[in-house]
């Protein structure tokens, strides 16, 4: 049987692939990524390209959320959970089993990739950040390393059928942050998860668009 891993890795380079021929754009910052440890890699979301493109030039495997809806008999339930994606329940209040899995990845040291604003923006604008990340970093006190992408909503938004690829797609990896730097602790009281969630999201705005020369 085909290891976990390697079925990560042939989908990883086939996506990379696709990267290559089809998108044009500019990325930089690939080396704030910290090599081990656990790490979350907070991203904007516009589209539906962006969980893919978002790793498709991270050389760590990284685990991904999708809706539990996507677990259906046959290939699908197989491949996503081959690759370790953690199913989320989105019409639930909580998902303890989520949350629990998700805790249980970063503390074995893992790269976890997670959109602060819960959902795609509807205009392609930055949004507010849900407290559901910040539950989770400060729970965890796993380094933070904000992304943004540029114009994956001008390239495939929610009422579009196809993706546009003559538009180009820019992406750039921020500066790690450190628990010390998001997470102001139980102080902050039952305010203290949305304190961590808005900082995040706030690094995260203040990522410019990577000049042509860096690649």
């Amino acid at each position: 049987m085909i290891s976990g891993d390697r079925v990560y890795w042939i989908c990883h380079s086939t996506i990379r692939y696709i990267y290559l021929q089809l998108v044009s754009g500019d990325i930089a910052g690939l080396n704030n990524i910290p090599r081990t440890g656990a790490c979350i890699l907070a991203c904007n979301h516009a589209s539906h390209l962006d969980p893919p493109l978002i790793g498709c030039k991270v050389t760590r495997k990284i685990n991904f959320f999708a809706r539990k809806t996507l677990w259906k008999p046959g290939f699908a339930t197989w491949w996503l959970d081959t690759i370790g994606t953690i199913p989320v329940d989105r019409d639930g209040d909580s998902d303890i089993s989520a949350m629990k899995r998700t805790l249980k990845t970063l503390k074995a040291g893992g790269l976890l990739t997670l959109f602060p604003e819960g959902t795609r923006t509807l205009d392609g604008n930055l949004q507010n950040a849900k407290p559901g990340i910040g539950l989770i970093a400060g729970k965890s006190q796993a380094t933070v390393v904000p992304c943004r992408i540029f114009n994956t909503f001008g390239v495939l938004s929610r009422d579009s059928k196809f993706p546009d690829f003559s538009k180009p797609i820019h992406m750039v990896y921020g500066k790690p942050l450190s628990p010390e730097e998001f997470d102001p602790g139980r102080s902050a009281g039952k305010q203290r998860y949305q304190i961590i969630a808005d900082s995040i999201m706030t690094a995260i705005s203040k990522l410019e668009r990577p000049r042509p020369e860096v690649i």
